[in-house]
């Protein structure tokens, strides 16, 4: 499906209990912002949808509007009630740093903006916490959300990331069996 500058590979609104949380993941990108949306009943996690937003190209303040407005859109449609958002990795291209710095604000507001909290988790703590190990490729990542979900094949490698953020999230940012809340990453390690 297609709506206003973003793609879903499935959505479904049934009625929710209480005890239920809806996690949007959002894995920031400049051109392509993956989400993906689960929800989180007890222990049991199970896959809503998941997408790109493409801002394709032109004025960085029109592409920023494009991933704005179409992460507002998924939050309304899905009804998130939190959001997982990947933190930003210091790349060799600092021009690259800023502008995908710039799309993970971008995001953010777009949480913000419709009140809700915002949990935010290194690329390690999400593999960590997905695969079992800090340093998986994104290959790994693909199979493993499927197989946690239970997906019928594997999503692209953007919802993927998306929707492993928010299965750390739904975890409680927990690695090896404790919380990472508080702990920062150095050298890839945690302190």
């Amino acid at each position: 499906m297609r709506w206003k500058g973003w793609t879903t590979s499935r959505t479904s609104t049934p009625r929710r209990r209480s005890t239920e949380v809806r996690i949007l993941g959002i894995d920031p990108g400049l051109r392509i912002t993956g989400f993906g949306v689960i929800e989180k009943s007890g222990g049991k996690l199970r896959y809503i949808t998941s997408g790109c937003v493409r801002s394709g190209e032109g004025e960085l303040a029109a592409r920023l509007k494009v991933i704005l407005d179409g992460l507002a859109e998924v939050i309304g449609a899905n009804q998130a009630e939190e959001v997982a958002v990947e933190k930003v990795f210091v790349n060799v291209n600092p021009q690259s740093t800023l502008l995908l710095g710039q799309a993970r604000g971008t995001a953010i507001c777009a949480a913000v903006i419709a009140g809700l909290p915002v949990a935010e988790y290194t690329a390690l703590q999400v593999k960590q916490a997905v695969v079992g190990k800090g340093h998986a490729k994104k290959e790994q990542v693909q199979h493993m959300v499927r197989r946690l979900l239970a997906l019928p094949g594997d999503p692209s490698p953007d919802a993927a990331d998306a929707l492993a953020c928010a299965i750390c999230h739904a975890h409680g940012g927990q690695m090896g069996g404790f919380s990472t809340r508080g702990l920062s990453v150095r050298r890839g390690r945690l302190k």
